[in-house]
C-alpha cells in the first residue's frame, strides 16, 4: 500500500509513470512497482499486469502476514514463503484434479544466511491465502493444524497462481513479514507494527535484489 511503498520508492529513486483505478506503476531502469490494495482479486490485477505489460523475469511481493505458528514464531520475523495453500477454496468435484488441490510450491533459492539480520529470517515459509482479516484465535488455531502453516495473508497465492501462468513461479519472490497474532487484538498490533515489519522486509528485499542484480 501507499505507506510502504513509498520506503520502496524512495530507496531505488522509483517515479510515477502510470495510474490505474487503484494500482500505480512505479520505473527506474529495471526496476518497476506495483502500489496498490490488498486482497486476491487485486494481487492477481496487478501481478498479470507486470507479467503481461512489462514481462518482468522475477516477481517480488512483500507485505506483512499474521502469525499461525504460536511461540515459533516472533513479531517482525520475516519469511520467505516455499509453500502456499488457497484456504477459502471449495470445489466438491466428484473426480479428483491436481490443480484442485491449491496448493503451489515455489522452488526459488535466496542463499541468504539469516545471521545477516537483527530479527529472525525463516527460508521455508508456508503460508496460507484466504480474503479474510483474522482476528479470531479459533480459526488461527484451525488454519495452524490443518495446514501447519506459519503464516496467512491475502494475496501470496493469487501471485503465484499468475507467475506460474507466465512461466516465472520459480523467480518468484513472496516475503512476509509478521504484523500480529491473528487474534483479537489483531487490528490494533497491525497498526502498531506495520512500519517496523515493513522495515524488516525491506532489508530482505536488499539482500534479493542483489542477488538478481549481481547473476
Amino acid at each position: 500500500m501507499e505507506p510502504e511503498a513509498q520506503i520502496i520508492i524512495d530507496f531505488l529513486w522509483l517515479k510515477l509513470s502510470k495510474s490505474y483505478k487503484n494500482i500505480q506503476i512505479y520505473e527506474n531502469g529495471g526496476y518497476i512497482l506495483a502500489s496498490t490494495w490488498m486482497w486476491k482479486i487485486q494481487a492477481s490485477i496487478w501481478s498479470s499486469i507486470l507479467c503481461w505489460e512489462y514481462w518482468v523475469n522475477c516477481l517480488i511481493n512483500i507485505w506483512v502476514a499474521w502469525n499461525l505458528n504460536g511461540n515459533n514464531v516472533r513479531i517482525w520475523d520475516v519469511f520467505l514463503i516455499k509453500e502456499i495453500t488457497q484456504h477459502d477454496m471449495y470445489l466438491p468435484l466428484p473426480w479428483d484434479l491436481d490443480y484442485a488441490k491449491w496448493t503451489i510450491k515455489i522452488h526459488f533459492q535466496s542463499g541468504i544466511d539469516w545471521n545477516e539480520f537483527n530479527f529472525w529470517f525463516h527460508e521455508n515459509g508456508i503460508c496460507v491465502t484466504w480474503d479474510q482479516f483474522i482476528d479470531d484465535p479459533e480459526k488461527s488455531n484451525q488454519l495452524r493444524n490443518k495446514f501447519s502453516a506459519d503464516v496467512a495473508e491475502m494475496e501470496a497465492y493469487a501471485i503465484a497462481s499468475t507467475t506460474r501462468e507466465f512461466w516465472i513461479l520459480d523467480n518468484t519472490v513472496i516475503i512476509k513479514s509478521v504484523s500480529d497474532w491473528a487474534d483479537n487484538d489483531a487490528n490494533d498490533w497491525l497498526a502498531n507494527n506495520l512500519d517496523f515489519a515493513m522495515k524488516n522486509s525491506i532489508e530482505v528485499l536488499k539482500k534479493i535484489l542483489k542477488i538478481y542484480t549481481s547473476s
